[in-house]
C-alpha cells in the first residue's frame, strides 16, 4: 500500500485536502451568525460542508486510482451528461438572484455549471489529443471542438451566470492554447472571440450589471448601495494586519460583509488570520498549479498533458477571478474560492478533478521510473568491482 501511495505527487494529495479541511474551519466561523440569523443552528452551514467534504475525499480517492486514459472512451457519455443538466437547469432550475443555475433536491443543490468545467476539459483534452495529427489544419483540427464550447458557454449564459461562463472560457482558452494549434489561428480565434462579444455586449448591459462594475471601481460614490459590499471586504481585509484578529473573531461577518462563508471568505480569513493567512492560502493555490504545469510538461501523453493543462487553469482562473472581485480588481461576480468557500457542488468537482490530476502524476512519475532498454551493442564497460554496466 505504501509502495502504491510512493507513485503519486504527495503535494498534489496533501495540498487540496488541507485546503479543503481549512475551508470546513473557515466555513464554520463565518457563516454561524448568518445561520443563526437565517433561523438554522450556528453549525448549520459547518454540518453541510463536513457532508460535502467526506463525498469529496471518496471521488477524490476513486479519480485518483481510476485511469485517465479511460476517459476518452467515455467522452461521448460525459457530453451528453453535461449539455443534459445544462438544458435541465433551465426548465426545472431553482431560480436564485435571478439566475436559474441551479437544482434544489431538498436535502441539497447542485449547481451543472461547476460539472460542466470539468467535463468540457475532459472533452477538449480528448478531441486535441485525437487530433495531433491535423492540428495545423484550421478547419478539421481545430474548429469542431468549439462547437460544442460555445453551447455550453451558451447554456451558461442563458442562466445567466456571467462569472463561470468567463471562467469556462478561460479554461477553454487555456487547453486550445496548450494543444499546439499554429498562432495564426489563435489570432483568428481571438478576433472571433472578440467579435462575439462586443455583439453580445447590448443584451448584456443590465443595469445589474452595470451597478457591479460602479461597485468595483467606484465604491466610495455608492457606499450604501452599489459599493457597499466591496467597502466591507476593505475594512475586513485591511482590519486584519499581518496576522490578524484571531481565529473567530472576525466583526464584518456580523451581519456587515454579505456572503462571508461563500464569495467573500477571503476577506474573513484576512480579518482573523491577517496577510500571513491569506498568504498561506494563495501559496497553496499556487502550488496546485504550478504542479499541475509542471505534471503537463513532464507527461509524454497529449491527453493527459491537455488535462493537467486544463485542471491547473481552472483552479487558477477561479482563484484570481474570485481574488479580484474582492479586493476591487474585477466586479463582484459570484464565483468561490476553490476548496476553501462553502458550496458542495464547487468542492467536489475541485476534489475530483484534483483525483484526475494526481493519477495523470501517478502515470508520469511512472513512466520515469520504468528502466531505460540497454541493446548489448551499448554496453561499453564492465565495472568488474560492482558487475555493473556503463552505457554510452
Amino acid at each position: 500500500m505504501i509502495k502504491k501511495l510512493k507513485d503519486y505527487d504527495f503535494s498534489l494529495m496533501i495540498t487540496p485536502i488541507l485546503l479543503a479541511a481549512f475551508g470546513i474551519v473557515m466555513v464554520y466561523s463565518a457563516s454561524m451568525v448568518t445561520a443563526v440569523v437565517d433561523g438554522k443552528e450556528s453549525t448549520y452551514y459547518l454540518v453541510k460542508q463536513s457532508q460535502w467534504f467526506c463525498l469529496s475525499l471518496v471521488g477524490f480517492a476513486v479519480t485518483s486510482v481510476f485511469p485517465y486514459k479511460y476517459y476518452q472512451k467515455l467522452i461521448k457519455v460525459i457530453t451528453l451528461a453535461v449539455l443534459a443538466l445544462l438544458v435541465g437547469v433551465l426548465i426545472f432550475g431553482e431560480e436564485v438572484n435571478y439566475a436559474k443555475s441551479w437544482y434544489d433536491f431538498g436535502f441539497a443543490s447542485l449547481q451543472p455549471a461547476e460539472f460542466a468545467k470539468l467535463g468540457l476539459i475532459i472533452y477538449l483534452a480528448a478531441i486535441y489529443s485525437k487530433k495531433q495529427a491535423y492540428i495545423n489544419e484550421f478547419k478539421k483540427g481545430v474548429v469542431p471542438p468549439l462547437i460544442l464550447t460555445a453551447i455550453i458557454l451558451g447554456l451558461i449564459m442563458m442562466q445567466p451566470d456571467v462569472g463561470t461562463a468567463a471562467i469556462i472560457f478561460l479554461i477553454a482558452c487555456s487547453v486550445i492554447f496548450s494543444s499546439g494549434i499554429r498562432f495564426k489561428h489563435l489570432l483568428i480565434l481571438v478576433i472571433i472571440g472578440i467579435a462575439l462579444v462586443a455583439f453580445a455586449i447590448p443584451s448584456m448591459v443590465t443595469d445589474e450589471r452595470i451597478a457591479r462594475f460602479t461597485g468595483a471601481y467606484q465604491p466610495f460614490e455608492t457606499p450604501d448601495t452599489d459599493g457597499y459590499q466591496l467597502i466591507q471586504s476593505y475594512l475586513a481585509i485591511g482590519g486584519g494586519g499581518i496576522t490578524g484578529e484571531g481565529l473567530g473573531q472576525s466583526v464584518q461577518k456580523l451581519g456587515y460583509l454579505g456572503e462571508a462563508h461563500t464569495d467573500f471568505i477571503m476577506a474573513v480569513i484576512a480579518e482573523e488570520l491577517g496577510f500571513a493567512g491569506v498568504v498561506i492560502v494563495v501559496g497553496m493555490l499556487a502550488i496546485i498549479v504550478l504542479r499541475g504545469f509542471f505534471i503537463s510538461r513532464k507527461s509524454s501523453d497529449s491527453f493527459g498533458a491537455l488535462l493537467a493543462i486544463g485542471i491547473s487553469a481552472m483552479v487558477g482562473v477561479q482563484a484570481f477571478i474570485n481574488l479580484g472581485a474582492i479586493s476591487g480588481l474585477l466586479p463582484i461576480t459570484g464565483v468561490p474560492l476553490p476548496f476553501v468557500s462553502y458550496g458542495g457542488s464547487s468542492l467536489l468537482v475541485m476534489m475530483v478533478a484534483m483525483g484526475i490530476m494526481n493519477n495523470v502524476a501517478k502515470s508520469v512519475k511512472q513512466k520515469e521510473q520504468e528502466p531505460v532498454p540497454v541493446n548489448s551493442s551499448e554496453v561499453n564497460e564492465i565495472d568488474n568491482r560492482g558487475g555493473k554496466k556503463w552505457v554510452k
